[in-house]
């Protein structure tokens, strides 16, 4: 087995969040609660059952937010390091931006997505047996319009990846690229030769790795993705703490000090810390935020509540 003691974990957690409103005027993305705990420590827990504990996140729009909830990584059992990155023009961008601060592979996370995963040691194995400089996480997809929204990839006869293709027009089998990478030291020089595209005017990520496959690098894919996500909208916070409760195999999670009135059902639904509810009503995937008061008589389905609002997730079921 690999050793993942000279592995270093990333996290980009620099983005802002427009379409997350109203949470991303109050949360950096990442930290915004699955099932009562922040994106980000669901990936730093992954990365320390894989044996990580250095670990970098690059930080932006509310990055104080972020640095101030995991400090230093001791009490999460890991050393944190923070990166700021100042303008956002891509994935590759920001990777490339974090050179002078690694030299060793690196495992990276996008701090915006929702994974359940594989133990994520078999990366690192499958980097040491094939002698590769790029392993990227995968998922056999049956949607191709979820291939669409993310990238493609294409095996060589030998399994090793050919191509790799940013939001495919056309989508030729079923693998689809995540946002969970393990690279080596090579991948720094593919993003110096690295284009903006025409399209989003953005330094991918994809044109890098294809640039490594061109080059000759060998890039292996590794199938260990069960579920990803992308945190995108408000809604998508219901979705990712009902598939995380499908996964607990548990039918509702209550936060600590909460006051719930005895008649209270609750099905598929996730009840933030200090949470009261006065009334004996029935609620249904469902997630409340910490602190929030509810006395209104009403049955809540498909809801997300906050101390300032209330939002009806049901078109999106």
């Amino acid at each position: 087995m690999e050793s993942s003691n000279r592995f270093v974990g990333v996290i980009l957690a620099a983005g802002k969040g427009t379409r997350m409103a109203p949470f991303s005027q109050r949360f950096p993305k990442p930290l915004l609660p699955i099932c009562n705990r922040p994106i980000l420590e669901y990936q730093i827990e992954y990365m320390k059952k894989a044996g990580i504990h250095d670990v970098i996140l690059v930080i932006g729009h509310l990055g104080y937010a972020i640095a101030r909830h995991f400090g230093d990584g001791d009490s999460f059992g890991v050393r944190i390091r923070y990166v700021e990155q100042e303008t956002t023009l891509g994935i590759a961008h920001a990777v490339g931006k974090l050179e002078p601060h690694i030299s060793s592979p690196f495992l990276l996370f996008l701090g915006d997505i929702f994974f359940i995963t594989d133990d994520l040691s078999l990366m690192m194995n499958r980097m040491a047996e094939e002698k590769a400089s790029a392993v990227l996480a995968v998922k056999r997809e049956q949607d191709p319009e979820a291939i669409k929204r993310n990238f493609a990839v294409l095996l060589n006869e030998e399994g090793r990846v050919k191509r790799v293709i940013e939001k495919p027009r056309y989508v030729t089998n079923s693998i689809k690229g995540c946002g969970l990478y393990l690279f080596d030291l090579h991948i720094f020089d593919a993003i110096r030769r690295t284009p903006r595209t025409a399209m989003r005017d953005e330094y991918e990520i994809t044109d890098a790795i294809q640039i490594l496959v061109d080059d000759g690098f060998p890039v292996v894919a590794a199938d260990i993705v069960r579920e990803d996500m992308n945190v995108s909208y408000p809604h998508d916070l219901l979705l990712c703490s009902l598939e995380e409760l499908r996964h607990r195999n548990q039918p509702y999670l209550v936060g600590k000090d909460c006051g719930l009135h005895p008649g209270v059902r609750l099905e598929r639904t996730v009840v933030g810390d200090r949470v009261r509810i006065s009334t004996p009503i029935r609620i249904t995937d469902s997630v409340l935020f910490p602190d929030t008061v509810v006395d209104s008589p009403v049955d809540l389905d498909k809801y997300i509540v906050t101390p300032e609002t209330w939002i009806d997730c049901k078109y999106f079921f």
